[in-house]
Order: structure tokens, then sequence, then C-alpha cells
């Protein structure tokens, strides 16, 4: 269900609307599929689906997807910023994201704050993840 809010979330912010085999195409799965979770999340009233018509997101759909969103790119800067190399990243969020709480997702965000306030704490990680290696 993340998946499904974050990429009409996504699509909704880049073009103006999402479109059923827009988001099957973005997520790899069939346009049947994407039926039928569009209409779960029409049920649960984080959209407003009309068949033939489109789709609009709810404030609470709207709120969830940008949270989610959020946590992606969180995400992304974490690994980011702790040395994973660039071609590793996307899979990395995409295997990780939905199995953190909140919770961690907020000590995430706070140590990246922490992180980011002064290069020198990062080059300290760096040098430490460098014995690590050599070892």
């Amino acid at each position: 269900m993340e998946d499904y809010l974050e990429r009409i979330y996504k699509l909704i912010d880049e073009k103006g609307y999402a479109r059923v085999s827009d988001i099957a195409e973005g997520l790899e799965v069939h346009p049947s599929s994407v039926t039928k979770m569009i209409q779960k999340l029409d049920k649960d009233h984080y959209l407003i689906y009309e068949r033939y018509r489109g789709l609009v997101l709810t404030s609470k759909g709207k709120k969830m997807g940008k949270r989610l969103v959020d946590r992606h790119h969180l995400l992304e800067s974490f690994l980011r910023v702790i040395g994973v190399q660039e071609e590793n990243i996307y899979k990395d969020v995409e295997g990780i994201e939905h199995h953190l709480s909140w919770d961690s997702i907020t000590c995430l965000e706070a140590l990246v704050q922490y992180l980011n306030k002064d290069p020198d704490r990062v080059n300290e990680l760096m040098n430490i993840r460098k014995e690590l290696e050599s070892e």
C-alpha cells in the first residue's frame, strides 16, 4: 500500500495526475493490481477514485504520500552520509524502508542532522569504516 501511495503522490507532484498505466509501469505491476489497490485506497479514504475519470488524493492521502516520499529521501541521505556506494542506495532503500518503524525513522533523521552539522563527524565515521575494511 505504501509503495502505491508514494508512487501516486510522486506522479501527481510531477505531472499533475496519476494514471493506472503510469502507476503500473512505475511499480512494475499489472494494471489490474493497481486498480484493486486504488479501490482499497479509496475505501480507506486515501484517495477518491472514479472509474474512467481518474483519482485525486484526499488530504489524508497527500499527508501520507508526502511522509512516505520524505522517508525515502531521508533514507537515501542516511545511506549517502554513511558512505554507501551510490549504485546500492536505491535498491537498499527499497529493501529497508518498509521495515523500519516511524520511531526508527525519526532517530535516523536526528542522526543525519547531527552528522551533517559538522563535516569532521562524517570524516571520523569514514576513518572508522576504513579501519574496519582493512581488518
